[in-house]
């Protein structure tokens, strides 16, 4: 599906959030949306401002791999500016926001995957990247990047059909993003303005993640770990238990099931 579905009235039109997405800037075609959502962050955009791509060029994911968003997919960033305490919880706000707008617009079923990707069935269905500069103990801004595999064909990507799926490849049919879209900055939105105040979304997260009590390795750097992924803390680590009985915290890394 060309970019033809989706365009800045589409997105905005029946919004009610207060702050989230009230400004959005959109562009047809767009390198990096998180690149472009720093630029205006150190200009002091109003908080709540999202920038979309219709289609981004150079997207990346944590640890700078390639996040593939072509045309029909989902591809953008939300400028806030947080306190410094609501730092671990942008993560867990974002994967519910998401989780709970695919739900409702498809009653597709959705996982957590710790520590920032959603699933269906097992497949990757969205990535979610954090970002943010502290100076001085104070947040100077917050950028939260979301990718959304909606009418992508994962099995006509080298790299991804064995991992990735979309809502497209899900339901057999094309999904309009702006729908998804103004579920999504409203679930947000609402989860958002929950903080400082943040047990409810640390709760409802760690419900949804399909990762514990699993088999696991953890890859953090050059170093893999192995063990039972036994808990997540309210900071958002994982808390590993190694097979010599030792607990260890992962704060950051990428986790694969473990081949039993």
């Amino acid at each position: 599906m060309a970019s033809r579905d989706l365009s800045l009235s589409s997105i905005t039109a029946g919004l009610k959030t207060a702050f989230i997405g009230q400004r959005v800037i959109y562009y047809p075609r767009l390198p990096s949306t998180m690149d472009t959502a720093r630029l205006e962050a150190r200009r002091g955009i109003v908080e709540g401002t999202v920038i979309i791509a219709g289609e981004q060029t150079e997207g990346r994911g944590r640890m700078r791999r390639t996040w593939l968003s072509p045309s029909g997919n989902i591809a953008m960033s939300i400028v806030l500016y947080p306190d410094i305490k609501s730092l671990p919880y942008l993560v867990m706000i974002a994967s519910l926001a998401v989780a709970h707008s695919i739900e409702t617009v498809t009653e597709l079923k959705t996982q957590i995957k710790w520590p920032n990707d959603v699933l269906i069935r097992g497949k990757k269905v969205c990535g979610i990247l954090i970002e943010n500069e502290v100076k001085r103990g104070r947040v100077a801004y917050a950028l939260v990047g979301i990718g959304i595999n909606i009418n992508l064909k994962a099995a006509d990507i080298t790299g991804i059909s064995g991992t990735a799926t979309s809502l497209k490849d899900e339901l057999e049919r094309t999904v309009l993003r702006a729908i998804i879209i103004r579920y999504l900055l409203t679930e947000f939105e609402r989860l958002y303005l929950q903080l400082p105040a943040g047990e409810s979304i640390y709760k409802a997260w760690r419900v949804r993640l399909e990762t514990l009590g699993k088999s696991v390795e953890v890859k953090t750097g050059s170093e893999i770990l192995e063990g039972i992924a036994e808990s997540v803390d309210e900071s958002g680590a994982l808390m590993l238990r190694r097979t010599d009985g030792t607990l260890i915290k992962c704060v950051a890394g990428d986790v694969t099931l473990r081949h039993q």
